[in-house]
């Protein structure tokens, strides 16, 4: 039986605080002592001496996995699915392999994004310079040209990238229910452009710069004996601490900082920019919307932001399990009287595909999504996506386009 290095350091503790239970009265003061040092022991910390380095590979081939046919991610050798708990008792060294294999991930589904669905990759701010920090999105060559139709998606929150909708159904299920991929290949399919954002990707992270210490003989005006035995006392000191840091936490990640995306530093920033230098700019008629989890309040925010504009150009609008709140985001009645009409919510239900569902709020209809799991609304209710897209796309082609009176006109100009 293995014994770890945090168990050995606690175990004459642990002897200790035995043998003084088994003494009189006069003993626990000791035993109060003993339990406040154990209370003050950092075992997370301890912990991290008995990891394996942090050290992961950088592709699929060196994780020995890879995608089959059916676009499930299986071990090369074995066929197995992925293995989470790979080392026992090591849940941070398996947390840390498992987010090395999701950025690798993310990184395979860009590349299916250009290689397999022909997108191009669109860098953003548009303007930016060279130095600063720049963020992206996904377009098809015909996203601002297409005359007739244009689909915009939009993922949740997390660590979820553009063309995902769930990091962990990618992992453990398979593409087609973890990427936006289905989606992108029947819109284009159908005669939509497609525009993919990447509201997540708000900031880059560079490692935090050292800041010197300044010796305190540079700033003083004592005798030089007494400088010289000032600074050999916080050399011992700084030795002590670099020391001490070097044994509680052996495998310290660098200290990064973030810097954050002009214009993008936020989802619902990231949705109004994209709306204002790309989707409001293309010749589509129609434009549709598939908004999952956090996408759906991003994109009610882009409504109070940009309210004419939306309701000008949007024909209808998808949302999955989405956690807008018309309330809290203080959407106005005119907006939630749009959703009203224009928009679906397929949530998270045991309820059959499209059954309705009771809502609280007064903004859209809610109907399941056909299963209990948030993360796989956006692949359950596809099908049924497509065909509100397609009976809402016929229903504004067939309704008459209102006369222009003095009183719309008015109305117009003011919204303008």
């Amino acid at each position: 039986m293995s014994i770890s290095l945090s168990s050995l350091i606690l175990l004459p503790i642990w002897i200790s605080m035995a043998q003084i239970q088994q003494g009189g009265p006069d003993e626990k003061e000791k035993t109060t002592a003993l339990k406040d040092l154990l209370s003050r022991i950092d075992l997370d910390e301890l912990m991290k001496k008995d990891e394996p380095p942090l050290d992961f590979p950088d592709t699929l081939e060196g994780f020995e996995y890879a995608f089959n046919e059916k676009g499930q991610l299986r071990h090369i050798k074995t066929g197995e699915p992925f293995v989470f708990n790979y080392r026992e008792d090591l849940h941070r060294w398996n947390q840390k392999r498992y987010e090395a294999l999701g950025e690798i991930i993310t990184k395979y589904v860009y590349e299916l994004l250009e290689k397999d669905c022909n997108l191009k990759k669109i860098s953003i701010p548009v303007d930016a310079t060279e130095s600063e920090p720049k963020s992206f999105i996904f377009m098809s060559e015909d996203a601002l040209t297409n005359p007739q139709k244009l689909m915009v998606l939009i993922h949740g929150s997390g660590v979820v990238r553009a063309g995902q909708w769930a990091r962990r159904l990618i992992i453990n299920e398979d593409l087609d229910s973890g990427t936006q991929i289905p989606f992108i290949k029947r819109a284009m399919d159908e005669g939509y452009g497609v525009i993919v954002l990447n509201p997540n990707e708000n900031y880059i992270e560079v490692e935090k710069p050292k800041i010197p210490v300044q010796s305190s003989s540079d700033s003083s005006d004592e005798p030089a004996e007494k400088r010289e035995r000032k600074d050999k006392v916080s050399k011992e000191t700084k030795k002590r601490r670099d020391f001490y840091e070097k044994y509680r936490n052996p495998q310290r990640e660098k200290e990064m900082m973030q810097l954050y995306i002009r214009e993008n530093g936020s989802p619902e920033e990231h949705a109004v920019y994209v709306w204002d230098h790309f989707i409001a700019q293309s010749a589509a008629e129609k434009v549709f919307f598939v908004a999952h989890s956090y996408g759906g309040l991003a994109f009610v925010e882009l409504m109070i932001q940009r309210e004419a504009d939306v309701k000008s150009k949007v024909t209808a609008v998808a949302l999955t399990d989405s956690v807008h709140n018309v309330w809290h985001q203080e959407a106005g009645k005119t907006i939630r009287e749009w959703m009203r009409e224009n928009c679906c919510n397929w949530v998270s239900s045991s309820e059959p595909l499209d059954t309705s569902v009771e809502s609280m709020l007064p903004d859209c209809p809610r109907v399941s999504a056909g299963t209990d799991r948030h993360e796989l609304t956006s692949w359950k209710s596809f099908p049924s996506i497509f065909k509100f897209f397609t009976e809402a796309s016929e229903a504004k082609s067939s309704s008459p386009k209102p006369a222009l009176t003095r009183r719309s006109h008015r109305i117009k100009h003011e919204e303008l």
